[in-house]
């Protein structure tokens, strides 16, 4: 048994009403639910996908990892405790506030909160239709997106997502820094979405845990409205258009209001485990994703 797909993100920000409007106007998600603390956004018939939370620390909250059934939480607490990682018990409070059956908390070996889960509420009484998204979020059986996480200890993150999540390895960017020294990116994938999670090493103490989330629509036309957005709406541009090397995805990434990024794209190519080699590549991009100042 292993994780399915990337099921929910949570996410602590220190300005609510600017990620209302960043979330709704610029990344055209849906409002699920919204009080003085928490606002609750979706892209999809799942009740929610992204809980933007009031907090400090600008940074990633927790990450929501689906299982099919009880059955395969029950083995994935086991894998859990069998590895040493101490988990907790939800409560029902806990079950309620997420709309999931069942799920275990624990954290990765750099402290990130993960919640492991089964039986989402999904809504498709009230179909979800974005404001300026017109061909829709690629979700489904692959999940919200991606999430990219800084570690200072990749060998350890490696042993969580890998060994004990069953997360499987896609590729590798071994970028080349100045002689003998490489920094290697490691991207790993639990279902058709070339990555679910990557891996990438801090080069020093401190900073955020969360590089960047990823959202993909189904349609060139929509990252090119997007961009229309960026313009309108003066997000910061971080990186301009460009297709990655590894999963082919043509995207751009803008900075959200607590300071990490946002990857927006399409046309991303999916894995086949049937057929599928591990490669490596030297550079993160075939063309564009050119840092902006």
């Amino acid at each position: 048994m292993q994780v399915s797909s990337f099921g929910y993100l949570g996410l602590s920000v220190s300005d609510l009403s600017r990620w209302k409007s960043f979330g709704a106007d610029f990344l055209g998600l849906g409002v699920a639910s919204e009080d003085a603390d928490t606002i609750k956004f979706r892209n999809d018939d799942r009740a929610w996908r992204i809980a933007a939370h009031r907090g400090d620390a600008d940074d990633i909250a927790y990450a929501g990892f689906e299982v099919a059934n009880a059955n395969a939480l029950a083995a994935i607490r086991d894998k859990l405790q069998e590895g040493g990682v101490a988990i907790e018990e939800a409560t029902a409070d806990l079950r309620k506030q997420r709309g999931v059956k069942d799920l275990v908390v624990c954290r990765d070996p750099d402290g990130l909160r993960v919640e492991i889960f089964y039986g989402p509420l999904e809504k498709f009484d009230t179909p979800f239709r974005s404001g300026c998204v017109v061909s829709g979020f690629v979700t489904g059986d692959q999940g919200l997106g991606h999430i990219v996480l800084m570690t200072p200890d990749l060998p350890r993150m490696r042993g969580f997502y890998s060994g004990i999540l069953g997360f499987k390895l896609s590729d590798t960017i071994d970028i080349p820094i100045s002689g003998e020294l490489t920094i290697s990116l490691e991207f790993y994938h639990c279902n058709r979405r070339h990555h679910t999670v990557a891996l990438v090493p801090t080069m020093g103490p401190g900073g955020k845990k969360l590089h960047h989330f990823m959202l993909q629509v189904a349609s060139l036309d929509d990252v090119g409205f997007a961009l229309d957005r960026v313009t309108r709406y003066g997000v910061p541009l971080r990186n301009t258009l460009g297709r990655h090397t590894n999963d082919h995805m043509v995207s751009f990434y803008a900075a959200t209001p607590s300071g990490f990024e946002v990857e927006f794209g399409t046309g991303a190519r999916t894995v086949d485990d049937e057929d599928w080699s591990v490669v490596s590549h030297e550079k993160i991009s075939t063309w564009g994703h050119v840092p902006v100042a």
